[in-house]
């Protein structure tokens, strides 16, 4: 369940869908790593998380995956186009 902003260094709370941008991540269970729990030989599952970032950080950060680390946000990365 979303309750606030996913950019840990803002606290807006997460009311209605009208503002902002929402992520979906369908990664792996935790059956997919059976190393993680002994005498676990479970399937893979999937689980799907949702991620939101208010209207003012979805303007300047974006939510990404990082192998080791997990769902953190980053900077957008702006390239401007050379005027003809």
């Amino acid at each position: 369940m979303l309750s606030k902003c996913a950019n840990p260094n803002c606290s807006k709370p997460f009311l209605y869908f009208r503002e902002g941008k929402l992520f979906r991540w369908d990664g792996l269970g935790i059956a997919e790593h059976p190393h993680l729990i002994k005498g676990t030989h479970d399937k893979p599952t999937r689980k799907t998380e949702f991620f939101w970032l208010c209207g003012s950080c979805a303007s300047s950060v974006t939510v990404v995956f990082r192998k080791g680390t997990g769902v953190t946000v980053r900077p957008i990365v702006r390239t401007h186009k050379a005027a003809s």
